[in-house]
């Protein structure tokens, strides 16, 4: 999958509906987000990712793709999501993809880091 594909599809992930999800998210998958129970493994995280409201958009910068062997790719960037009016959303975030055969790959990790206030 090029660079190209690789951020549509995460996009997608921030957009997309329910059956994204489904058609996304390994069942082998492990997800860190930053609202309880935190960590979701499996069918379980396409099922809580798919009750969550989607973003109307999102902005993926600070963009990195590393692809350590074949068949693995694993991203990072800033993520800065909006949705309705004024409901904004940003997060450092890691995501990692397996191929599971010719042009079809699905998640396997997910993580997002909200920006961390110094005190």
């Amino acid at each position: 999958m090029d660079d190209q594909r690789v951020w549509q599809f995460e996009e997608r992930l921030w957009t997309g509906d329910a059956s994204d999800y489904e058609q996304c998210i390994d069942d082998e998958s492990l997800m860190v987000v930053p609202a309880p129970p935190f960590i979701y493994k499996g069918c379980d995280a396409a099922q809580a990712m798919a009750q969550t409201p989607r973003w109307d958009s999102v902005e993926l910068t600070e963009r990195q793709v590393m692809r350590p062997q074949e068949g693995l790719i694993v991203i990072a960037y800033m993520a800065k999501a909006h949705r309705g009016e004024g409901e904004d959303y940003e997060a450092h975030c890691t995501s990692t993809y397996r191929r599971l055969a010719h042009e079809e790959w699905r998640v396997i990790q997910h993580q997002q880091t909200p920006p961390l206030i110094a005190s």
